[in-house]
């Protein structure tokens, strides 16, 4: 056996990239063959954050609509809970008369005497 030695010269030939166009035509943007161009490529990452900002932007919006809508709730919610509170008010005042509270007393038959002398305020005398 006989091994000759040969040098053996390896070529990387690689095929010629056609050049890009230009411009880019309806064609080239429906089959995705502007997304293989080399500018696009080196744009990438700015391309992604541009696409994740859109999509907070856009979450944002709808979290702002959300709290806008959630505040008018809670105003037509106050609005009726202050009307309430004054009815109940206005019953409590209607309620807590003198003349009302001795119809109670009578109705449910509670004994109870209507003092008639006035209060009497008791002044502490000054220590010395």
């Amino acid at each position: 056996m006989d091994i000759k030695e040969e040098n053996i010269e390896f070529i990387d030939e690689r095929p010629e990239k056609k050049p890009e166009p230009k411009g880019g035509s309806l064609k080239d943007f429906i089959d995705g063959s502007v997304l293989t161009r080399d500018f696009v490529l080196e744009q990438l990452p700015f391309i992604i954050f541009l696409a994740v900002l859109a999509i907070l932007y856009i979450g944002n919006s709808y979290h702002a609509e959300k709290m806008v809508r959630r505040t008018g709730e809670l105003q037509s919610e106050i609005k009726e809970l202050r009307a309430e509170a004054i009815t109940v008010s206005a019953e409590l005042m209607h309620m807590s008369r003198q003349s009302e509270v001795l119809r109670l007393l009578g109705r449910n038959n509670i004994e109870m005497v209507e003092s008639l002398e006035p209060p009497v305020r008791i002044v502490a005398g000054k220590r010395k």
